[in-house]
Formats: structure tokens, sequence, C-alpha cells
């Protein structure tokens, strides 16, 4: 009679979502910063040691985070574009975190140039690819 396979013979049920370290740990920053921003009117500010912030401060740095890392993973893989992308939203959202930080209107405004100079670019190729 057949024996049932060892635990340690069967195959972990996450195996089977096929997750790569690189894009999952973006993945989970972008998330992350995106369940701060939401989490504002509900939460409070939060303490980090002697700083009290808000969550849409932070959710700012993780994004930021989040993105700049994107670039290089997505470059490794062949994605130019992801990665130009995330590269630009990155330095975007961590101009957004250091100009509000620094309480530099400039900066945040100029983060916000960035983002719609970023849209543009990309609206401009995903309209050369349906050519």
């Amino acid at each position: 009679m057949d024996e049932p396979p060892a635990a340690s013979d069967r195959p972990s049920p996450l195996s089977a979502l096929d997750l790569e370290p690189g894009p999952a740990v973006v993945g989970l920053l972008v998330g992350a910063g995106g369940l701060l921003f939401l989490l504002e009117p509900v939460v409070g500010p939060v303490a980090l040691g002697s700083v009290r912030t808000s969550p849409v401060a932070l959710s700012s740095v993780v994004l930021a985070a989040g993105f700049c890392l994107g670039a290089p993973v997505f470059y490794r893989r062949g994605r130019r574009l992801f990665a130009v992308a995330h590269g630009v939203f990155g330095l975007a959202w961590a101009g957004v975190a250091v100009g509000t930080a620094l309480r530099s209107g400039t900066l945040v405004i100029g983060a916000v140039v960035l983002v719609v100079a970023g849209t543009g670019f990309l609206l401009a190729q995903a309209r050369g690819w349906r050519r």
C-alpha cells in the first residue's frame, strides 16, 4: 500500500503563487504606503520615537521607498519602462516627503510637476504601443 507523502515532501501552498522577492517587496511597500494614506481619517498622529507624524506623511516616505526600490528591480528584469516609471515616481514621492519635512513649498511643487511630466511621458509611450 502506498504511504502518503511526508510533510517535508509536499509542496508549500505559497510555491503555487510563484512570488519573486523583488517585485513582492516593491508591491508590499507601495501597498503599505497606500494603506497609510487611507488610514489618515481613522488614525491620529503616530509616534516614531520622539517625533509625532501623520500617517499621510509616513505614506509618502513608504511610497518613495517602494517606488525607488522598484526602479532597479524592474530594470534588472528587463522592464525598462516600468523601471523609469518607478524611478520618476519614487523621486517625486521623495520630493514630497523631503519638501514637507523641510516645509519647502517649492520642493513639493517641483515634485508634483515631476509627477505630471512623468505621467505625460508614460502616456506618450502608451500611445506609441497602440500604433
